[in-house]
């Protein structure tokens, strides 16, 4: 029997797309290993939104190599997708794939023998028009549950497009079959994810379904406690979507919302489908329908042409909102978009400074969330992970969580009254009832 190993690199998608492919082997008679358990077989899930994920990629690649004496070195991913020619001269790596490709790679890749060149398997983006069905499992509380893919935004600094292809969907009656599965497999949360979610329906250029009919169907799913919407743009969450997860049981109340830029000029250069007065009128609509509601949000730094004045916008901007927490992403150039031909660069010691502002303020805005909770009663989801002694879990409006350890906790959903915000800025928690809430 052959051993292969995984690894994935970037986002929530790229994690369901990896576990779908892992059940893919498995059916076929391979056993997963550790990446340090000496595999016969690598499969490294790559991400390419910034230069950073490339060289993890080849890192990657370099470890692989000193685990197992001439291991078969596979690549997929969008970083496969954008750069084949690139990827397949990284010594050690025996095969590349790209969007298209990589659901097909056990056939594509018959026995996995080597061969005295990479074999290169990545047909132009435009051929990337089938959905492939994925979701995670097994590897952690909550599943990522895949429902749409590729993106027909042209944001100016995004490579996404290029990677994954034209915006397409599951259908309805295909996610909720999934859904039911999952739930089979007792996992109490879904984590609805798409590289643009909100533009859910959308199969072979025509729009046959909407966001909304997809989660009203899931909210009716038996057996499953909690569903959360990974991210979704602001000019697609409407009043309708909001109004039904303030209404919802099973949705939780918890968006991720990307920003990218307070200033209307930068957004505007960015190629965005919005000013900042949507975002702040779509923010103030949650919290009007869920007071209690946590609030993500996309900060990019450091866009070409962004001044310390288009900064200190953003800044004041979200200082002012009422937002929860912030993922700050320094501008990184990435080939054929719109934003590297761009004049006026911003050094990358300015890039840096403006993050390090921005996840302070994310620090402030996260701790002054927390601590209006302070006291209360909340049902927390626990983790499989462990650390120091304390085990971690989310409420559904996504406080983090930590109690001491006690494995009868994993996986259930626990009631707690909230304590304190800790120095590392985890909520503490005690157990309001010392026997398990079974969900």
């Amino acid at each position: 029997m052959k051993k292969v190993a995984f690894y994935t690199l970037g986002c929530k998608l790229n994690f369901s797309e990896t576990s779908s492919i892992i059940r893919m082997f498995l059916q076929h008679g391979y056993e997963k290993v550790e990446f340090h358990q000496s595999p016969n077989i690598f499969v490294i899930n790559t991400c390419s939104v910034t230069d950073n994920a490339d060289k993890k990629c080849r890192q990657a690649v370099r470890e692989a190599k000193k685990v197992t004496e001439n291991p078969y070195i596979i690549i997929i991913g969008c970083y496969a997708q954008l750069k084949p020619q690139e990827i397949a001269e990284i010594p050690g790596v025996d095969a590349v794939l790209g969007a298209s490709e990589k659901f097909r790679l056990l056939e594509l890749l018959d026995g996995f023998e080597k061969h005295p060149k990479t074999q290169v398997f990545a047909q132009d983006i435009s051929e990337a028009t089938a959905f492939n069905n994925a979701y995670s499992l097994n590897d952690r509380t909550r599943t990522f549950l895949k429902v749409q893919d590729g993106c027909d935004y042209t944001c100016s600094f995004c490579t996404i497009p290029l990677a994954r292809g034209k915006s397409r969907s599951d259908t309805v009656k295909n996610v909720i079959s999934s859904a039911k599965t999952i739930a089979e497999n007792d996992v109490k949360e879904i984590v609805l994810t798409g590289v643009n979610t909100g533009d859910f329906g959308l199969r072979n250029e025509i729009r046959e379904e909407g966001f909304i009919d997809l989660i009203r169907a899931l909210d009716q799913v038996n057996g499953i406690e909690r569903i959360r919407i990974s991210s979704i743009e602001p000019n697609l969450l409407n009043r309708e979507i909001i109004d039904f997860v303030s209404s919802s049981v099973k949705f939780v109340h918890h968006f991720h919302i990307p920003l990218q830029s307070g200033s209307n000029k930068i957004l505007k250069a960015m190629r965005r489908r919005y000013m900042r007065e949507l975002y702040e009128e779509r923010v103030n609509l949650i919290k009007q329908a869920m007071p209690d509601c946590c609030i993500g949000v996309d900060v990019i730094v450091g866009f070409p042409g962004e001044t310390e004045k288009d900064f200190l916008e953003t800044y004041n901007f979200l200082n002012e909102l009422d937002i929860s927490y912030l993922h700050v992403f320094s501008y990184s150039e990435r080939p054929n978009t719109l934003a590297i031909e761009m004049d006026d660069s911003v050094p990358k010691q300015e890039r840096s400074r403006r993050s390090k502002m921005l996840r302070s303020l994310s620090e402030k805005k996260r701790r002054f969330f927390y601590e209006q909770f302070t006291g209360q009663k909340a049902y927390i989801l626990f983790e499989k992970d462990i650390d120091g002694g304390k085990i971690h879990g989310f409420s559904d409006n996504y406080i983090r969580v930590a109690v001491d350890v006690d494995p009868e906790l994993i996986n259930e959903l626990v009631e707690v009254r909230l304590t304190e915000v800790m120095p590392n800025g985890i909520m503490k928690a005690e157990l309001v009832d010392k026997k398990v809430q079974m969900a």
